[in-house]
């Protein structure tokens, strides 16, 4: 009757299996000679254990592969979904140079207040603090005043 020893992954590469022999007491290692053929041998305690520390650290580094190397195929296509500045097509580009075109003549066609105050906001980043500060007025007068030109703009590019 053999003992259950612990399943573990193995690496493909591994041709041994660890046993354990009840009726006789001793522990085992199973392979394949060149030919296939699956020869048994017993093994003395000391053998076993560096078959089995052998076996234990093939294991660790697995899982080290397979938590910090890519397992995927490198190609063009995967690298192009990967890239941080993705190709973009001809349709994309042009779709984009108008629709920035649309947004630049939205954005122009608000009341200079209006007009000004989103060009802080979005492109220079500041806040509605700054803006109140810079323009002497509230908080909430800036806030509102961007609001409606969002609504604005909206209803033109939307049209």
């Amino acid at each position: 009757m053999e003992k259950k020893l612990p399943i573990r992954n193995k690496s493909k590469d591994n041709p041994y299996v660890l046993g354990y022999d009840e009726m006789k007491n001793t522990y085992t290692v199973e392979f394949a000679d060149s030919k296939k053929v699956i020869h048994k041998v017993e093994i003395s305690d000391k053998v076993y254990e560096a078959f089995d520390k052998f076996e234990l650290e093939d294991v660790s580094e697995l899982h080290k592969f397979s938590k910090h190397i890519e397992h995927s195929e490198l190609c063009e296509e995967t690298l192009n979904k990967r890239a941080l500045h993705k190709n973009i097509s001809v349709e994309e580009e042009v779709e984009k140079l108008i629709l920035n075109e649309q947004l630049k003549n939205a954005i122009n066609s608000l009341p200079d207040i209006q007009k000004n105050r989103i060009k802080k906001y979005f492109f220079e980043d500041k806040t509605f603090e700054q803006i109140a500060r810079e323009e002497k007025c509230t908080k909430m007068a800036v806030k509102f005043s961007i609001d409606i030109a969002l609504e604005k703009i909206s209803k033109i590019l939307k049209n």
